[in-house]
This record gives C-alpha cells, sequence and structure tokens, in this order.
C-alpha cells in the first residue's frame, strides 16, 4: 500500500520542484551566467534620456569625443547605460550653468529622499510600481538603493536574483535591522545590479526573522533600546546616505514591523491602490490601522518627516466603468494627493513581468508597437509625476 504523503512534506517537495524548475527557466532566459543585463540604447533613445541633440552624439562619435559606442548591423550607434551617465558627466563638466540638467543628483542640503511604497492588499502593483519607478529614476541619472522589505522578494526576483538560491543568511536587510553580534552594516549587504544606478538589499524568507524578533526584544527590554525599532530602518539607511539620491522601500502587504519601520523611514509614502471595491474597502482598514499605529508610535518618540503621501492608481483600465467610478470617488475624497496619471492595466506590463523586466527593459519587437507605447507613456506619466514631487521636496520646483 502507498504511504500517503503528509501537508508538510508535499509543501516542502512542491516548494523544490518549483524552485529548480525556476532555477532552469532563468538559465535559459540569461545564458551562460544565468545574469540579467541591461539591452543597449540607440542614439535617439540616448538623446530623449539626456536631452543631448542626436545631432551632437553623432558628431562626438565621429570625432572620438565621450564614450565610443557599439555599432550594430544596420550601423546604427547603441549606447549602455553605464555611457550614457558618462555623457551626461561630460556635458555637466563641459556646461556647468546646465550641469543639473544633465546630471541631475541631489546637491548639498538635498536631504536623502526615501519612498515607501505601501499598501497591506495583495495585488496593488507595489512591486511593479517600485521596480518601474528605480528602472525610471536610474534612466534619469539618479543613484538609487532598491530594498525589498517583502519576503515574497518578487522585487529581487525583478533583478535577477532567485530568493531561495541566490541570496544566503544574513544578507537580507535584517542582517541590518537585527540585535547582537551578527548585524551587519548596511554597506556590506549592498548588492550592484545588472542595471546601472541601481543598488540592491535583497529579501527572501529570512527578512520575516525581524517581525519575530521585534516582539521578543520588545518583551525582553520593558521599554528599553528594543523600543525604538521604528527607527532602526531609518539609521541603517543613513550609513550609506551619501551614497545615493533616493532609497525605494518596497514593504510586504502587511502592517508589520518592517512596514511600520518603512513609514517611519521614509520621506515620502507612495500607496498603491486598484480602483476596485474590494481594495478600497481594504485600504480603508488598512489606513485606520496605520493612522492608530503612527499615533502610537508618535507618543513614543518617532518623529515622521514625510515630505508627501499620495495614492497612485495602478492596473487601471479606463474603459471600465466601475473603475472608472472608484477613481473619481478617490479623487473626490483626496483631491490632489491622488496621482493624476494612472499605471494602465497593459499586456505589455504583463509580459515584461513574466520576463522579469520592466517596460523599459523591453526591446522593440517584443510586444507590438501601440501596446509599447501606450504603457510607456502611462509609466513615464506616473515617474514624472513622482519625481516632481521628489524635485519639490529638494526645493527645485
Amino acid at each position: 500500500m502507498d504511504q500517503i504523503e503528509s501537508p508538510p512534506d508535499k509543501i516542502v517537495r512542491h516548494a523544490t520542484l518549483l524552485s529548480n524548475q525556476l532555477h532552469v527557466l532563468r538559465q535559459r532566459m540569461y545564458p551562460p551566467e544565468a545574469q540579467k543585463s541591461l539591452r543597449p540604447f540607440a542614439t535617439h533613445e540616448v538623446s530623449s534620456l539626456t536631452s543631448i541633440p542626436e545631432s551632437t552624439l553623432r558628431t562626438m562619435s565621429i570625432e572620438g569625443k565621450g564614450p565610443i559606442p557599439s555599432r550594430r548591423e544596420n550601423n546604427h550607434r547603441t549606447y549602455t547605460l553605464e555611457q550614457v551617465n558618462e555623457l551626461r558627466q561630460f556635458f555637466a563638466a563641459q556646461k556647468p550653468n546646465d550641469a543639473l540638467r544633465y546630471l541631475p543628483r541631489r546637491r548639498a542640503g538635498e536631504h536623502l529622499q526615501i519612498l515607501g511604497v505601501v499598501n497591506f492588499k495583495g495585488g496593488s502593483a507595489k512591486t511593479t510600481s517600485s521596480a518601474h519607478l528605480c528602472h525610471y529614476l536610474a534612466l534619469q541619472g539618479y543613484r538609487v538603493l532598491a530594498i525589498d522589505l517583502d519576503p515574497q522578494a518578487s522585487l529581487s526576483a525583478m533583478f535577477g536574483a532567485q530568493p531561495e538560491l541566490d541570496v544566503g543568511a544574513n544578507e537580507t536587510i535584517f542582517a541590518s535591522l537585527r540585535s547582537g553580534e551578527d548585524r551587519r552594516p548596511m554597506r556590506e549587504i549592498v548588492r550592484k545590479t545588472y542595471f546601472t544606478g541601481i543598488d540592491l538589499i535583497p529579501g527572501n524568507i529570512e527578512v520575516m526573522e525581524y517581525e519575530h524578533e521585534t516582539p521578543r526584544l520588545l518583551a525582553e527590554s520593558n521599554g528599553g533600546e528594543a523600543a525604538l525599532f521604528f527607527e532602526r530602518l531609518r539609521m541603517s539607511i543613513a550609513e550609506v546616505e551619501d551614497d545615493y539620491d533616493i532609497v525605494i522601500l518596497d514593504t510586504p502587504p502587511s502592517l508589520g514591523f518592517l512596514t511600520l519601520g518603512a513609514i517611519c523611514a521614509a520621506t515620502g509614502l507612495i500607496v498603491t491602490v486598484h480602483p476596485a471595491m474590494l481594495d478600497m474597502m481594504s485600504m480603508s482598514q488598512f489606513l485606520l490601522m496605520m493612522g492608530d499605529l503612527i499615533s502610537v508610535i508618535g507618543s513614543a518618540g518617532a518623529a515622521l518627516q514625510q515630505d508627501f503621501l499620495k495614492y497612485l492608481i495602478t492596473r487601471h483600465d479606463p474603459n471600465d466603468q466601475p473603475q472608472t467610478q472608484i477613481v473619481s470617488l478617490m479623487r473626490h475624497l483626496f483631491a490632489d494627493d491622488v496621482f493624476i496619471p494612472t499605471a494602465i492595466e497593459s499586456t505589455a506590463v504583463e509580459s515584461a513581468g513574466l520576463h522579469k523586466k520592466s517596460v523599459y527593459e523591453l526591446a522593440p519587437g517584443d510586444v507590438g508597437r501601440d501596446t509599447y507605447r501606450r504603457a510607456r507613456d502611462s509609466m513615464d506619466a506616473v515617474n514624472f509625476a513622482i519625481l516632481e514631487m521628489i524635485n519639490r521636496a529638494w526645493g527645485r520646483k
């Protein structure tokens, strides 16, 4: 008689099967080292990103000035993102009065921007929004640190790291937040990514240890140093503050200690909202709970320093009448606190996601031209609106 497999054994077996298959698929997508790489950019794309005229780029290439582009089979020039940043630095040095236009990194007196992407409702596109925002900002020339606070580690996967295989013990944000001799400075756990301008602190299931350790320390400390748990993430980020312009926090779909830490560390909060009634009901509870908890930790000494809190409509179908009604309701209730651009629901975004990419990584021909353009325009508009909030906080506008 065949032995019946217990549910725990089945779960472990299924997890192993799925993990191994995902590893095989990744090796097929990114041979031979199974590493992601960023596609090069054509001259017209570089011109759009940097405001350097195409004619100037062609002249520079002919005269051997600046980075030397590669050539496609059709003889068209292409640049890596690293070369695009070299062009930015070249023109910023050549035209100091326009340096901010070419190289928009934060200046002395401009505080590090820490953006928390939050909502405890799954499916609100937190990770998709976080990844696209990271990519957009890096393409504009900013130095970005992405921190994956979600034990599901979807953001890490977007950057090519399979959580259970590529992220070892004490290599997540928990390593910098934990207590005791095993704590590591944040700089030790930061990883370079294939996307020039973006560094990553990856996540995996280890991140959950913080949710288990914090209540234990709170109970043991009797109101001592552990009571300042909500300050730990902010203090850890301060260790690398000089290295970045913007930090993106992809939070878990829960209102736990990690999310509270993110809220306290953030200079700006972006609440992602899918315009459906169940999501609105969930967000209502999220906001009520968040308000109560912020009041409690505020009385314990937390000083919230948000420059803005904004709602971002995600997975939006403008032709869906019920969604249109929800969006109208949100704009009526929250007015200017709702971003005007929305992240539309698109097969281009879904297709990119299947390959752990953003629309910014898609190459011509990966999806239909009109589909791509519609998705790209939507993401550009959303991320430009977020960047406007950052510039306003820096006093640039």
